[in-house]
């Protein structure tokens, strides 16, 4: 880090990342997970898997209703905290969490 901004092991490490525009880690970890969730939803996931196949939409709500058309996923339940870190498990957590001017098209 010193030999791309010219600080000193010594300096606050915030106010560079805030000037290089970085995230901190979590909200990092989040932003690339609902990345891949919007890849995988509109078919431009990595070719080595299809991880749309371990998502379900709700289908919730009366046909034609606000909530049948929305991007919802549902969330499966796991009995252990390792089966909540699990993709098909965080991808929808952290899809749902988003806006609905985000998330639904």
């Amino acid at each position: 880090m010193p030999l791309v901004t010219g600080i000193r092991h010594t300096d606050h490490i915030t106010p560079v990342l805030q000037s290089l525009h970085w995230l901190p880690v979590q909200q990092r970890v989040t932003f690339k997970l609902a990345t891949l969730v919007h890849k995988c939803l509109n078919g431009r996931a990595p070719g080595y898997h299809n991880l749309a196949d371990d998502f379900c939409r709700t289908g919730r709500g009366r046909p034609g209703s606000r909530s049948a058309t929305s991007m919802m996923l549902d969330i499966p339940r796991m009995t252990t905290s390792l089966g909540d870190r699990a993709f098909a498990v965080a991808g929808p957590r952290v899809w749902n969490s988003l806006p609905p001017a985000i998330r639904d098209p």
